[in-house]
């Protein structure tokens, strides 16, 4: 077992890392887009919309020609109306809607958190047949097989639990942190693992959908997800009052015993006699990630379907919600923030003692493997901060009107895979300092992110803590955070390379 929990940390120990990092930003991904988006920063929205009357004017242009467009209601973490639509040359697109105006917001070009780094947590941006599912999905089971396999070879548990000696040796300390962690954030890890793995089962497992519906695939999509189709008329109609529909929406939920109000609507076909209009009932109040909806013809407001979430579906749903965290709950939030960070110190120190107790002997073997190791651990920890920290800084030095491509959005991904590969090659180059100058490196970005922040917005930490938003206040303070932890983990390597002194030596 222990030969087994060895290798397959090395094999994986990146990906896990990526992954954890990743998934523990997406926790709070629009927060990041508050941040990376400063003209989003509203106060909180109205209580009471009228989308008839906020959809009129310059939004309504925009979704003239689109065969179909889904409109996200405000909430407290994201304070405007989210607007998506296909555009027939750009592609995709999201603008954001000022609820109390129904001014269209700029379009600042920024995936930001939603769509750079949450999406990176469980696809890692590989599209060519589902790689990076694949990719994420052996990681997740290699991490219920490391925990089972890291129980087993480290029988006395709970004596280690309580034997963390941070001032002995870094060998020590790394391998008493590592069973720390593993420890401490046992079930987390367990749970968030099994979990990430049930969200995207019929990925894992297509066998199962298409023995059970080996010649039409859509009737799954119809009976799991209530999807509902027809095609359009051709015939002109103009769309019906949204406002009446998603009263009737709140009627129907609070009559069927399912408290909540609708938090999307899609629009199919608009400005066609065959429009309909899906409304989707709110999961912040519950745990489970429902996927109950409601369907309405678009020009007469008829109820066409209703959809509620079968049981089966249910326990998968429960699942995505316990991963994903989208229901308000911020001390459940937090936990499972310091429960990711847990897993990269987990991952970072178990492959920090392999690499250091195989590195002395590799060198004088003539065998590169632990060279290689830790040059990719380094990338993977501290490489990946330093990438992130990038694509902050990136986002507040490049000007918002780029018309020609590439795009902002395009320049700050590059900007984070561009620093990601010269933190892999700095740590090949210099393997004997590349940890203590990427965490230099990285608390001067993080730094320098919360210094532009207040200079190209004004919303400068003082600012931001008297008088709002509080999530650009969270995002600084918490980069001021990460500069000092890197800062005092550059000093505590630097002391541990330090000779000791020949009369302590003696003494």
């Amino acid at each position: 077992m222990t030969w087994l929990h060895s290798w397959a940390g090395v094999l994986l120990g990146g990906v896990l890392l990526v992954i954890f990092w990743t998934g523990s930003l997406s926790l709070f991904d629009r927060e990041i887009d508050r941040w990376m988006q400063p003209a989003t920063r509203l106060p909180a929205p109205p209580v009471a919309l009228s989308l008839d009357r906020l959809l009129h004017g310059e939004a309504e242009s925009l979704i003239a020609t689109a065969p179909a467009w889904t409109l996200s209601l405000p909430t407290a973490r994201t304070p405007t109306l989210q607007l998506d639509y296909q555009d027939p040359v750009q592609g995709p697109v999201r603008r954001h809607i000022d609820p109390r105006t129904g001014a269209l917001l700029p379009d600042e070009g920024s995936w930001a958190g939603t769509r750079f780094l949450f999406p990176f947590h469980f696809s890692l941006h590989l599209r060519w047949r589902d790689l990076g599912y694949w990719l994420v999905g052996a990681a997740g089971m290699g991490m219920l097989m490391l925990l089972v396999s890291g129980v087993v070879a480290h029988r006395k548990l709970i004596a280690e639990f309580f034997t963390f000696r941070p001032r002995k040796r870094l060998q020590r300390s790394l391998l008493d942190l590592h069973n720390l962690t593993g420890v401490l954030v046992l079930p987390f890890h367990f749970l968030i693992s099994l979990s990430g793995l049930a969200i995207f089962c019929l990925i894992y497992f297509p066998g199962v959908a298409q023995s059970l519906y080996p010649e039409d695939r859509t009737q799954l999509q119809a009976e799991a997800l209530g999807s509902y189709a027809r095609p359009a008329s051709g015939v002109a109609a103009p769309l019906g009052s949204l406002d009446a529909m998603l009263r009737q929406a709140a009627q129907r939920w609070e009559q069927d015993g399912q408290p909540g109000a609708a938090y999307q609507l899609r629009v199919w076909h608009p400005g066609d006699r065959a429009a309909f209009v899906e409304i989707r009932r709110s999961f912040a109040r519950e745990v489970s990630m429902n996927v109950d909806r409601l369907v309405f013809d678009g020009v007469t407001g008829a109820l066409l379907q209703q959809h509620r979430t079968p049981p089966v579906v249910g326990v998968q749903r429960f699942l995505t919600g316990l991963h994903f965290v989208q229901f308000e709950h911020w001390t459940l939030r937090w936990l499972y923030f310091a429960g990711g960070l847990g897993g990269c110190l987990l991952i970072g120190s178990g492959l920090l003692f392999w690499t250091g107790a195989r590195r002395a002997r590799h060198a004088r073997q003539g065998r590169r493997g632990a060279w290689l190791v830790e040059a990719l651990t380094v990338a993977a920890c501290v490489g990946l901060v330093i990438a992130t920290l990038a694509f902050f800084v990136a986002n507040r030095l490049l000007p918002v009107d780029i018309v020609a491509p590439p795009r902002r959005a395009t320049l700050e991904v590059q900007a984070f895979f561009g620093a990601w590969l010269l933190a892999l090659a700095h740590a090949a180059w210099r393997p004997a300092q590349a940890w203590r100058e990427q965490l230099q490196l990285a608390a001067g970005l993080a730094l320098l992110a919360v210094l532009l922040n207040g200079l190209t917005t004004g919303d400068h930490l003082l600012r931001s803590l008297s008088t709002g938003p509080a999530a650009v206040a969270g995002m600084d303070l918490m980069l001021l955070a990460l500069a000092g932890l890197c800062l005092l983990g550059a000093r505590r390597l630097q002391r541990s390379a330090q000779p000791i002194p020949r009369e302590r030596a003696i003494g």
